[in-house]
C-alpha cells in the first residue's frame, strides 16, 4: 500500500489540472501564435509561468486504483500488476483467467 499522503497529493494535482486546463490551453495558444506581437506572447509566457506547477498535466502520476502503487501500472485496467494478479486469481477481473498448460 502506498503512502496515503502521496495518493492524496496526486488527487489534488488531478483537480488542479482539471480546473486550470482551459486557461493553460488559451495561454499556450497565444504563445504559439506567430501572428501576434512578441510582447503579447511574452506576457502570456509570464502568466503561464506564474500558474502553479501542479496544474500541469505532466505532474500527474499514474497510480493503481486498488493499492496506490506508482509503478508497473496498466493503463487499460487502471491497476498495478500485483493488484491485477491478486484480483485475477480471485476471479474479480472479468476476462482474466489463470493460465495453465
Amino acid at each position: 500500500m502506498a503512502k496515503v499522503s502521496a495518493v492524496e497529493k496526486n488527487k489534488r494535482r488531478r483537480k488542479l489540472v482539471a480546473r486550470d486546463a482551459g486557461k493553460r490551453a488559451a495561454l499556450k495558444a497565444i504563445i504559439k501564435d506567430q501572428k501576434l506581437p512578441i510582447e503579447e506572447r511574452f506576457r502570456a509566457t509570464l502568466k503561464l509561468a506564474e500558474m502553479p506547477r501542479n496544474a500541469s498535466k505532466t505532474r500527474i502520476r499514474n497510480r493503481c486504483e486498488v493499492s496506490g502503487r506508482p509503478r508497473a501500472y496498466y493503463r487499460k485496467l487502471g491497476m498495478s500488476r500485483i493488484a491485477l494478479r491478486e484480483l485475477g486469481n480471485l476471479g474479480k477481473v472479468p476476462g482474466v483467467v489463470k493460465s495453465s498448460w
